[in-house]
């Protein structure tokens, strides 16, 4: 299963990456801005169970040529702040559902998180799910990787 981890080595998305590492049927892609962070922080958690593949990703960029160029399973958004989006903030929900990928984030601006809730019915008729606000909750990334690998 592939696991794209945007913003993969800060502090939130970093912690996300040490909870799944040590299952050996993940790709984790450690991902940001900056190719040369990503592969320091993959370099520093060497050796894992998992692979992590550090990788470029821009969520102000063309969202479509980088999810089409990892193909994951899973995007899990931790490069926040998440209130801090201003116009088209929803722009990697929806490109998720779009290419029918699973996404979650860590969000924790509540009004970010309520707005999520009008990608509903779009997800579920992708077949997809897409969650917000499981930072408080960093097991919950674990457990929906589980679940979805028995999918």
């Amino acid at each position: 299963m592939k696991v794209l981890v945007v913003g993969g080595y800060g502090t939130f998305g970093g912690r996300t990456v040490e909870l799944l590492e040590g299952e050996p049927r993940l790709i984790l892609f450690v991902a940001g801005r900056s190719l040369a962070k990503a592969d320091a922080y993959c370099n520093r958690r060497a050796p894992t169970a998992a692979r992590l593949q550090p990788a470029l990703f821009d969520r102000d960029g063309d969202l479509a040529a980088q999810l089409a160029a990892f193909e994951p399973d899973i995007v899990v958004d931790a490069s926040g702040p998440f209130q801090a989006y201003g116009e088209g903030r929803y722009r990697l929900i929806e490109a998720c559902i779009a290419r029918r990928i699973n996404y979650l984030d860590l969000a924790d601006g509540s009004d970010f998180v309520a707005g999520v809730s009008a990608f509903d019915e779009a997800a579920r008729n992708a077949g997809v799910f897409v969650l917000s606000g499981v930072s408080s909750f960093p097991v919950l990334t674990a457990a929906v990787c589980a679940a979805c690998r028995r999918t």
